[in-house]
């Protein structure tokens, strides 16, 4: 690991590394064990370098943002993570918003209401970066990202920088082709907004937010909604009809106030997370022989 520190040194002015760093200060469900090396790269970070260079030292790479999807091992992460969370610059020209892969969707919905723009109102509450968005095509409410993301730059597995452009996103629910090949790195995106009336965006902008207050335990430790919808039902309401709000394995529980929710009520494994995810999985079918599967990502 030390070689590959001393490899990664010409580029100290736009990354810092840090070694055994806890997973656990980079997720949203606050669990996970110790990163072998952990790299917070800086806007305009060269990654068309930087990644070649960790790839040819033959260390596993991972690409985060804030980790709201993510489920890390309490063993930790053997390998490189790469957070692009402090690439966040966002730039505007006319109707189209172009963002750094590791810029909030808090960010870009603030920003297109700061210009007039509406169509990402959706996003403001969504607890992610625009790569994990674009990613597994996150939504909420009337939007999801293939609604207004028109083109993304990104990294292919040979290092090389390459566009996909409308339909070559292969976006679909909670899918992109990022997802087929995770050894890609997306880069940045350009998103094509409309013109709003400013106070109509943020009314609705706000009565996002205050839904979320009101049905969602934002007061824990989660990675928003675990499982993705079935078709024809809604997860949460084939947990919550299983009985199973408030179950609670070690510090890991379904939340009381919204049963889509797996919550960290303090002290939480990746065990306790997992069990509890195969738990309800395992009720659910038994019960209404639906097959929910996972949103969260495990790493």
């Amino acid at each position: 690991m030390h070689t590959l520190i001393d490899a990664l040194k010409p580029y100290e002015s736009y990354i810092r590394i840090r070694e055994q760093e806890p997973m656990s200060h980079h997720t949203t469900f606050r669990i996970g064990g110790p990163a072998d090396l952990f790299l917070d790269c800086a806007s305009g970070a060269p990654l068309d370098e930087i990644v070649p260079v960790i790839r040819k030292s033959g260390t596993p790479l991972y690409v985060i943002g804030r980790g709201s999807n993510l489920l890390v091992h309490d063993e930790g992460v053997r390998g490189v993570v790469l957070c692009t969370a402090e690439m966040h610059e966002i730039r505007v020209s006319g109707d189209v918003i172009t963002a750094e892969a590791g810029a909030s969707l808090f960010s870009i919905a603030s920003t297109a209401l700061r210009h007039e723009l509406c169509g990402a109102e959706y996003a403001a509450g969504i607890p992610g970066t625009l790569g994990g968005a674009v990613f597994m095509n996150a939504g909420a409410y009337d939007g999801q990202m293939e609604d207004i993301v028109i083109q993304t730059k990104y990294l292919d597995e040979n290092g090389t920088i390459c566009t996909a452009h409308g339909a070559e996103h292969q976006f679909g629910y909670r899918e992109s082709i990022f997802k087929t090949h995770p050894d890609w790195v997306i880069l940045s995106s350009e998103m094509r907004l409309r013109q709003g009336d400013p106070e109509e965006i943020r009314a609705k902008m706000q009565d996002y937010a205050q839904r979320r207050r009101e049905k969602q335990p934002l007061e824990f430790p989660s990675a928003g909604s675990t499982f993705k919808r079935p078709v024809g039902y809604f997860a949460g309401k084939l947990i919550q009809d299983s009985g199973l709000m408030g179950y609670t394995i070690g510090g890991a529980q379904v939340s009381e106030k919204h049963a889509g929710f797996l919550i960290n009520r303090g002290g939480a494994t990746c065990a306790d997370m997992q069990a509890l995810i195969a738990h309800v999985q395992e009720t659910v079918l038994k019960n209404f022989g639906v097959a929910l599967h996972c949103e969260v990502r495990l790493l």
